[in-house]
C-alpha cells in the first residue's frame, strides 16, 4: 500500500536505500567477529611442541636438551650420534628418577681403548641428551679401569686434538666437559701429557679472562701441575704467565 502523497518510485528508492544501509552497517560487525575468531585461533597451541612449552614435563628438568627424533638435527646426525645409534658404543643409558648411569655390555676393562676412548672424547662436543651424558660418563669410567694408563698413553697424539676441539667450543657446557676430561686424563697419564700440554693451554688462557671460568680453570691447572710434575709448571707458565704454582 502506497503512502499518501509519495510516488511509488520514491518509495522503491527509499526501500532500496534502507537495505543498502542495513548491509553497510553489518559489514564492520562481520569484520570484528572474524578478527576475534582469528585471534582466538592464533592463541591456541598449533603443535605438540608448543603444548610442551605451555605444560613442561617433570622430566624436562632432568633432561633439558633432549634429542627430538623428528627434529631437523636427527636427519643429519653427528659422527658420535651415528655411532651411538648403530650400537658402536658398548653401553646403554639407564634412566633413574634422580640420577642416570651407564650399563656396559661387558666389563669396561675388557674393552679396547682404540678407538672407543677417542670416540667418547669426540662426543664431549655434543649438546643433546643422551649423547652428552654417555660421552662424559663413558670417558670417565673408561679411564678408571685397571690398566688404563698403558692403554691411554699411546692414544695421546690422537686424543689431545679431540679434547682441544671441546676446549675451544663456543658452548660453555661443552668447554666444561672438556676441562673435566682433561683433568681426568692428567690423573691417568701423568707427565706423559706434558709433551701435548702446550696445544691445550691456549684455549684455557683465553677462557681464563672470563670471570665465571677463572676458578675452575685455575683448579684444573693446579691438578695438571700436580700430576705432570715440574716439567708441566714450565709449560703452564710459558702459556699463562699469571699462573701461581701450587708449590709457592
Amino acid at each position: 500500500m502506497q503512502k499518501p502523497g509519495c510516488p511509488a518510485s520514491v518509495q522503491l528508492r527509499n526501500r532500496g536505500a534502507g537495505k543498502c544501509d542495513q548491509k553497510t552497517s553489518t559489514g564492520p560487525q562481520v569484520k570484528q567477529r572474524a578478527a576475534v575468531q582469528w585471534s582466538r585461533s592464533a592463541s591456541l597451541p598449533s603443535s605438540p611442541e608448543s603444548v610442551r612449552k605451555l605444560h613442561p614435563r617433570p622430566s624436562d628438568k632432568l633432561n633439558p636438551k633432549t634429542i627430538n627424533p623428528f627434529g631437523e638435527q636427527s636427519r643429519v646426525p653427528s659422527a658420535f650420534a651415528a655411532i651411538y645409534s648403530k650400537g658402536g658404543i658398548p653401553c646403554r643409558l639407564v634412566h633413574g628418577s634422580v640420577k642416570h648411569r651407564l650399563q656396559w655390555d661387558c666389563p669396561p676393562e675388557n674393552l679396547p681403548f682404540d678407538p672407543l676412548l677417542i670416540t667418547l672424547a669426540e662426543g664431549l662436543r655434543e649438546t643433546k641428551h643422551p649423547y652428552t651424558f654417555v660421552s662424559k660418563e663413558g670417558f670417565r669410567e673408561l679411564l678408571l679401569v685397571r690398566g688404563a694408563p698403558e692403554k691411554t698413553i699411546p692414544l695421546l697424539p690422537r686424543l689431545v686434538p679431540v679434547l682441544r676441539a671441546a676446549l675451544v667450543h663456543s658452548d660453555d657446557e661443552v668447554f666444561e666437559r672438556g676441562l673435566s676430561a682433561l683433568v681426568q686424563l692428567s690423573v691417568v697419564v701423568g707427565s706423559s701429557l706434558n709433551d701435548h700440554l702446550k696445544h691445550l693451554l691456549t684455549s684455557l688462557a683465553k677462557r681464563l679472562m672470563d670471570k665465571k671460568f677463572k676458578e675452575p680453570i685455575t683448579s684444573a691447572l693446579q691438578k695438571l701441575e700436580q700430576h705432570g710434575g715440574s716439567g708441566s709448571l714450565i709449560i703452564i707458565k710459558s702459556k699463562i704467565p699469571t699462573y701461581c704454582s701450587v708449590c709457592c
